[in-house]
């Protein structure tokens, strides 16, 4: 069934004006002039075919008309209100959704959301793993990580500029261990061949030979001493993002962990 078009800038000026009988007062609750509560107030009654107020010596008066559609109107208008909390429910949230590839939450991620885990006692975090294709529909997420060029079709912010950097272990192999992505990749005989890069870096500090990763990947690594820089850092294409659509980044529990995240 094909719905009425609801007037609903005028239907609201009816019920202010109703409740005070004042042109005058309604447009102060409305934040507007007299004038324009009475253009609303007569574009109103055209759409609608009736006469909604008549003025008397005694000022005001609701016509018969007017009175027989208030309480369905404001029992509406709390409706709307009910509505709009609902929907805003999501924004009161404090649990985090978001999506990372596997090693980048191991080595990168996880203690940085633990730390800031402690700045709010209520906050809560669901992870998930991250692919090629994120569907944010379909996993109601909040945030995405992914080692791209770009932010692509969303917003995002680069966690770092892009750059890899050669990891191996004083005494180790200096053959090159391969994962997928990893710069040279193709077409390179690999002493061993793992399915991320941060398993790459565990690879390499066992002593399998040498890994080529994402330099704030190894951070953690390199400052616990598990592994060394065999080669410097080499600016590269592509970097960590931090990604969503424009709705779930304007929230502000998702602005303030990005925040948190790139300070």
């Amino acid at each position: 069934m094909k719905r009425t078009h609801l007037p609903l800038n005028g239907l609201r000026v009816l019920d202010a004006a109703a409740r005070h009988l004042s042109f005058t007062r309604a447009a102060d609750e409305l934040a507007v002039t007299p004038a324009a509560v009475g253009q609303q107030i007569r574009a109103l009654e055209d759409t609608l075919g009736v006469v909604l107020f008549r003025r008397t010596a005694k000022g005001l008066e609701l016509t018969p008309e007017g009175e027989a559609g208030l309480e369905g109107l404001r029992a509406g208008f709390l409706q709307f209100e009910e509505a709009v909390r609902a929907m805003q429910a999501g924004q009161s949230s404090k649990t985090l959704t978001i999506a990372a590839p596997r090693d980048f939450t191991a080595k990168w991620l996880a203690p940085r959301l633990a730390a800031y885990g402690k700045s709010d006692p209520e906050l809560r975090f669901v992870l998930l793993s991250a692919d090629d294709n994120l569907d944010f529909t379909q996993a109601n997420l909040d945030l995405a990580i992914c080692l791209a060029e770009s932010a692509g079709g969303h917003e995002g912010v680069a966690l770092a500029e892009g750059a890899f950097v050669t990891v191996g272990r004083a005494g180790g192999a200096p053959a090159m261990i391969g994962w997928p992505g990893c710069p040279g990749d193709e077409g390179t005989e690999s002493v061993l061949r793992v399915a991320d890069a941060g398993l790459a870096v565990d690879a390499a500090a066992a002593g399998f030979g040498r890994a080529c990763v994402p330099a704030l990947l190894v951070e953690a690594d390199l400052a616990a001493g598990r592994v060394e820089i065999v080669e410097a850092a080499a600016p590269s294409p592509k970097g960590y993002w931090l990604v969503a659509p424009l709705p779930q980044w304007r929230q502000k529990k998702v602005k303030a962990l990005v925040a948190a995240l790139t300070a």
